[in-house]
């Protein structure tokens, strides 16, 4: 959607100010909404499906300033939430496997059991909330600045929106890794498989990180 999206405002014609202002402004809200459902969330795969509604809102206030910068920016937020949106999806698959439970109540201290798989949770984690030296933070700070330059007033609901980023992803990887574990709960040893899945998605991520011209262009 986000691609269609690009595709469409390269063709058509520059759209004045006032007619973006609606759109612009209903597209901050529903960030900020999905962020707050986020924080609401017991169920785990709904928490990062209404992550990933507020991530792609960030790409269409990007797309919608019709500018180079804003559609740069769009980009990578869309490979980076891509590769880090499949990667929790993976992470909350694995913990389903050996819980038979998505509710983030009874899916708990799974770093005594499983500590391999709670590093991959926090470098999932990281990356969600665009923590440095991740590529999704180039992609948020381009969007941030191309937002800022068409109106400074949306700084104030960004800052709000990046916050209850930070917060929901703490909250997921805290839910999940620390406490208590469930003695009900199966907790067999991580395999290879799962190990290599979730590294295919990490290793494309540094390499973006060591090299972002690869998708920002020269």
């Amino acid at each position: 959607g986000g691609y269609g999206i690009a595709r469409i405002t390269a063709i058509l014609p520059t759209t004045p100010q006032t007619t973006l202002l609606p759109l612009i402004a209903l597209a901050l809200w529903g960030s900020i909404m999905a962020n707050i459902i986020c924080l609401r969330q017991t169920d785990l795969k709904s928490l990062i499906a209404y992550s990933s509604v507020g991530h792609m809102a960030l790409v269409i206030l990007a797309l919608l300033t019709e500018t180079p910068w804003g559609l740069t920016g769009a980009m990578i937020m869309m490979i980076a939430h891509g590769l880090t949106s499949s990667m929790t999806f993976c992470l909350a698959n694995t913990a389903y496997e050996r819980s038979n439970t998505r509710t983030l109540i009874i899916a708990t201290g799974m770093q005594l059991t499983l500590p391999l798989l709670a590093t991959w949770w926090l470098l999932a984690n990281l990356a969600n909330m665009a923590l440095p030296p991740s590529i999704n933070i180039i992609g948020e700070l381009s969007i941030m600045s191309t937002l800022f330059y068409w109106s400074p007033t949306t700084i104030i609901p960004l800052a709000i929106n990046t916050l209850l980023t930070a917060t929901y992803s703490l909250y997921m990887l805290i839910a999940t890794q620390r406490g208590k574990p469930n003695t009900t709960m199966y907790m067999y040893p991580a395999h290879t498989r799962e190990h290599l899945l979730l590294a295919l998605h990490m290793m494309p991520l540094v390499l973006l990180i060591i090299n972002p011209i690869l998708i920002t262009g020269p």
